[in-house]
């Protein structure tokens, strides 16, 4: 049995037999070094999503078949763009046409597959493909082993890596699939989002001079790679040292589309006034602090747009735990050596960038990137895995992984075969079901899930919406005489994924108050309610399965989100949720006076053939 480790993540294969097990020894090695090849290509199809929206899990797919003369060849291929787009499966599917039948579906990662989101599963079997193999298992327990199962049981072979099929070739093609998904097993693994921490030393590992000065250490390209890191993290964390000393943006000019949070972490909250970070026009801030700090200035800063969030005892751990609440997958730390160090003592640090300058400039008070840790002898040191170096311009990137992951691989037997001996064992038994992010088992009570809505637009005619919160955020602009409030909206209308309609809507709301529609406040709630009517009339597993929660109190699990989410410490008014209980009670009555109305119906047909 082979098992491979990526900084800790194990992954043996599932001690249950298997019918389709290859190896080296009977199967060709050209035959396996395509499946190799192929699954490669569908790593790197999935890593071109990173950076462009919020980070998600990654899924590319590769659709290979065989020519005329007998080679195998690729016919179709795709990724997805962010959640609640187009399934790269579906992608696939349409570019290779008809010449899926008898083809094989290359997948970095098994796809989602439940109640709410059959559609990359149900695209490959009526495409007719007739052998899928698949990199890794879903991390998710709730998701883990669906769409294999599913895919057997429509008489589909399948293989998965490193458990059918095994070999050197195979297990260096493994990796890149758990590399490409690395925010996403660590998180589910560990439940804190995956944090990098990057920094940039001489060769003499220092940060700043004795002065602090720190501009600029490394080159021009190592900062544009930075900019790119940025781009694939949902937030970047800095300690108050560094807005003192540096005034950052923090931001991703350079990089993708995606604008990651900027987080602050800061005790006393002794902060100059004026910063580059309170400009939250383009990119929001958050600050991070203890409960009771400095009260004006937290007055001061929400003034200006700025969140602050206020913890008990803040400390790298329960930050992280607090951004894993919001959804964060990954997070990256530019802080000081100071809070460097604090971040790798409470265990949340998984992996290190660190760009190294061919510059000396020595200073016994010029700080490190690492503060004081406590070790005493060399046999404490930290060592990091999987090490990567690599040149950028004339600095060395030296990467590597940092904190072990437990392994992932669930316990047998699996919830879903323990429901299937005993029908009455549910893994949702809690009178209160919490919903947040689509890949969530609830995920598609979401806005953002997949599924467009026939609505009308703003000139009343119908539109297929490609997601609720691409009507709700258009709908801030219906009805205005404004040029830019158009614009904006037909942005909205043609935003690639539902993250980016939110963010377009929220970004102008911000900036510009006054385009949006002076009703809005008091017709949010109807515009929400007609789009979840529409969705959850038009699809009817998502009408099952809010059926399916009848007795349970439906509560999105935002913790920012006071007015449609439920908040951190249940404070918020979960709108979101209440308007899907409205549905679920109006749902269930229409059903039942479907059923009543039926019922006198058949009475009065018998009452009629009595003699």
């Amino acid at each position: 049995m082979m098992a491979f480790s990526l900084a800790g993540l194990n992954f043996p294969s599932s001690p249950v037999c298997r019918a389709s097990f290859t190896s080296c020894s009977s199967s060709s090695p050209s035959s396996l070094s395509l499946d190799a090849a192929y699954i490669k290509r569908a790593a790197e199809l999935a890593d071109r999503s990173s950076g462009f929206t919020a980070p998600h899990p990654n899924f590319g797919c590769v659709i290979a078949t065989t020519s005329g003369t007998g080679e195998r060849v690729v016919a179709g291929e795709g990724y997805l763009y962010a959640q609640g787009t187009t399934p790269a499966e579906l992608q696939a599917v349409e570019a290779a046409g008809e010449r899926c039948r008898g083809a094989t579906a290359y997948l970095n990662m098994e796809p989602n597959h439940y109640l709410g989101d059959q559609s990359a599963v149900s695209a490959l079997v009526q495409a007719g493909i007739s052998r899928v193999v698949i990199g890794i298992r879903h991390p998710l327990q709730h998701l883990r082993g669906k769409a294999v199962r599913a895919f057997k049981s429509e008489g589909l072979l399948v293989d998965v890596l490193g458990e059918d099929l095994q070999c050197k070739t195979i297990e260096e093609c493994l990796k890149s699939c758990l590399l490409v998904n690395a925010p996403l097993l660590y998180r589910a693994a560990c439940r804190v989002p995956f944090s990098v921490l990057k920094y940039a030393m001489t060769l003499d590992g220092k940060i700043a001079t004795s002065s602090g000065h720190a501009s600029w250490i490394s080159s021009k390209k190592s900062r544009t790679r930075v900019f790119e890191l940025r781009g694939r993290s949902d937030a970047v964390i800095v300690g108050g040292n560094t807005v003192r000393q540096d005034n950052p943006r923090l931001t991703a000019r350079h990089g993708g589309g995606h604008l990651p949070q900027r987080i602050v972490m800061s005790k006393s909250l002794n902060l100059p006034e004026v910063a580059n970070l309170w400009d939250v026009t383009e990119v929001p801030t958050m600050v991070a602090t203890q409960r009771g700090a400095k009260r004006s200035f937290q007055k001061f800063l929400a003034s200006k747009g700025v969140e602050v969030v206020e913890f008990e005892i803040l400390n790298p751990k329960v930050v992280m735990e607090y951004l894993y609440d919001r959804g964060c997958l990954s997070v990256l730390w530019e802080c000081g050596g100071t809070l460097a160090a604090s971040a790798i003592s409470s265990g949340i640090v998984h992996k290190v960038d660190a760009f190294v300058a061919p510059k000396i400039i020595g200073g016994r008070n010029a700080p490190s990137p690492v503060g004081e840790l406590g070790m005493v002898e060399m046999s404490q040191a930290l060592e990091l895995i999987d090490v990567h170096y690599e040149q950028v311009g004339p600095d060395m990137l030296v990467s590597g992984f940092l904190h072990p992951v437990p392994d992932l691989t669930p316990v047998i037997p699996s919830m879903d075969e323990t429901s299937a001996i005993d029908p009455t064992v549910s893994p949702y038994e809690a009178s209160i079901i919490f919903f947040y992010k689509t890949w969530d088992p609830y995920g598609a009570f979401s806005n953002f899930s997949l599924h467009p809505i026939c609505l009308p637009d703003e000139n009343g005619d119908n539109y297929s919406w490609p997601s609720v919160e691409h009507y709700y955020q258009a709908y801030k602009f219906v009805g205005l005489d404004d040029p830019v409030a158009r614009n904006c909206l037909e942005e909205i209308k043609n935003a690639k994924s539902p993250e980016e309609a939110a963010r377009l809507g929220r970004k102008t709301q911000r900036q510009r108050p006054d385009l949006v529609r002076s009703d809005w406040e008091s017709v949010k709630t109807d515009i929400m309610y007609r789009a979840l009517k529409c969705k959850f009339s038009t699809y009817h597993n998502l009408n099952s399965m809010l059926i399916s929660t009848v007795g349970s109190v439906l509560v999105e699990a935002s913790p920012h989100d006071l007015f449609w989410g439920g908040g951190r410490d249940g404070e918020g008014l979960n709108y979101l949720g209440r308007l899907l209980m409205q549905l679920r009670s109006e749902f269930l009555s229409d059903a039942k006076s479907n059923a009543d109305n039926g019922t006198r119906r058949q009475e009065g047909n018998e009452v009629r053939k009595l003699p």
